[in-house]
């Protein structure tokens, strides 16, 4: 199955009774518990096509905040209230702040594990191997003075953490202990945070070994080196890396009007067999919201972005939680100021989760994604129904989720009919499903004809002519949905052209 990642901060997951304070401590905005993944919000996330959840924030890290009589005292070299994720200072428990039990915490993270695996997803944490906090204290295989340097300040924007040293190889055995010591909590995936200012021989030494134990274990890396993509891949052994400086860079370019669709085509062209090896994304806790006043000021805005990262090739796609909602992150929270990115060093819920939360609180069901968009004839009334049935359709195709791909760019150039500045369209298929699609960044609906060549049916492997399905139950294309699903409904010749409507700022996904 092509993996969907829900990446979830639970600290910033919650809705707090009383309104906040930009900048305030624990005592007084409260934050998200482990606790708050019941049941039934787990599967409202499952029902929006998630395989796997990252849980970001998990790691014990350096905060402000007082935990004295459990062992922890407040830290003064750290961003925010809350402090960073990154800046761990034991990697053998759960922050206090995402517990009711704090002496019990390790315990309640495994409760969450098991409580996820029964909705039938995955659970991905953060390894943080480049670096700890600056006054790391953890106890359990402690480190010594030669396996970090506490003087060495990182240098950039992580002036509250110091660098491991990996030139001694009691280091790399400590690391490979932590591994395996959250395996044993039933995890099944790790995002390798700057996974590229690790050696690769140190992956290369403790991957297979964490996969002898757990074959099926996913390992995500952090990489913005395209250069390095093969060395981590072939050599040190990553499932997957991010695809952030390729696809994720140039979509926010289209989005804002920087650059043309075409340019999609040399992001794949790029990568060659390194291709099925990328992880996509529109957002993530380290790039500011597509809602923003900085990108599109209206998640609607970048559903033609989203189709495409979802729906181009066979690799997992991310979404990062309340992207769904068309989170604006405009707030100014704290440490970060209004920067269009939701805040992860304060304690400050998500606007857009916190109304999700109270619409769906106590023992009331929430509102199911799947459940909006099964009748998807009728017109949606919230992203978050485009998204689940986007995300649904991306695994359970299977031309989307096994299929190959070619791309329709290069016989297609410009003219009063197609626009490959503002267009951008393509196949999937395998040997018994095939799928067109064809997405529109313009802001106005576009009948557009499309050239299939002939070089597309004998790649494919589809037969001299493509006629509609004989269903006449079958959806056909409704051009007041921003994205949807149907059959065709005119024969196809090789290198004849396709009359099509594509809605504004959409696309469509056409079955033959």
């Amino acid at each position: 199955m092509k993996p969907i990642i829900y990446q979830v901060l639970p600290r910033l997951y919650y809705s707090p009774s009383n309104p906040t304070i930009a900048g305030g401590t624990l005592a007084q905005n409260g934050c998200g518990k482990l606790r708050d993944f019941t049941k039934q919000r787990l599967q409202a996330i499952r029902e929006l096509g998630t395989t796997h959840i990252w849980y970001t924030g998990i790691l014990d890290h350096a905060t402000r905040t007082d935990f004295s009589s459990y062992g922890l005292p407040a830290d003064t070299d750290v961003k925010g209230e809350a402090g960073s994720p990154y800046a761990v200072r034991d990697y053998y428990n759960v922050a206090p702040e995402l517990a009711t039990d704090i002496p019990h915490r390790l315990h309640e993270f495994e409760l969450l594990v098991n409580r996820t695996h029964r909705a039938s997803m995955g659970v991905i944490i953060d390894f943080v191997p480049n670096h700890v906090a600056r006054h790391y204290t953890g106890t359990f295989h402690p480190f010594t003075d030669r396996n970090y340097y506490p003087g060495h300040i990182c240098d950039g924007d992580w002036t509250d953490t110091a660098k491991l040293n990996y030139g001694d190889h009691d280091t790399w055995q400590k690391m490979l202990d932590i591994l395996l010591f959250w395996v044993a909590r039933g995890i099944d995936g790790f995002r390798c945070d700057m996974a590229e200012l690790v050696p690769v021989d140190f992956w290369r030494w403790a991957i297979p070994q964490v996969k002898a134990i757990h074959p099926n274990i996913l390992f995500i890396a952090e990489v913005y080196q395209p250069w390095r993509y093969a060395e981590y891949v072939h050599q040190g052994g990553f499932d997957y890396l991010y695809d952030k400086v390729g696809l994720y860079d140039t979509l926010v370019a289209i989005l804002k009007g920087r650059e043309s669709t075409s340019a999609i085509t040399r992001c794949w062209q790029s990568l060659g067999d390194l291709g099925p090896h990328m992880l996509h994304f529109m957002e993530n806790h380290d790039e500011q919201r597509l809602a923003s006043d900085f990108i599109c000021s209206d998640g609607l805005r970048a559903l033609p972005a989203m189709i495409i990262s979802a729906l181009i090739d066979n690799c997992p796609v991310m979404v990062y939680f309340g992207q769904e909602l068309g989170e604006h992150g405009m707030e100014t929270e704290g440490f970060s100021g209004c920067d269009g990115k939701t805040s992860i060093f304060d304690y400050a819920p998500v606007p857009s989760i916190s109304r999700w939360l109270k619409e769906n609180q106590k023992d009331k069901k929430p509102s199911s994604p799947k459940e909006i968009s099964q009748q998807f004839d009728q017109k949606p009334s919230e992203l978050i129904s485009l998204y689940s049935y986007l995300l649904h359709f991306a695994t359970e195709e299977p031309a989307i989720s096994d299929g190959k791909f070619f791309d329709l760019m290069y016989v297609n150039p410009a003219s009063d009919k197609f626009n490959p500045h503002r267009q951008y369209a393509f196949l999937r298929a395998t040997a018994d499903s095939r799928i067109l699609v064809c997405v529109n960044f313009d802001d106005v609906p576009r009948d557009i004809r499309l050239r299939i060549p002939s070089h597309a049916f004998d790649y494919l492997g589809i037969p001299s002519t493509i006629v509609p399905l004989p269903f006449s139950n079958q959806p056909s294309p409704n051009s007041d949905i921003p994205f949807s699903i149907s059959y065709l409904q005119t024969p196809i010749f090789p290198d004849s052209e396709l009359p099509l409507h594509i809605p504004a700022l959409g696309g469509i996904a056409l079955k033959f």
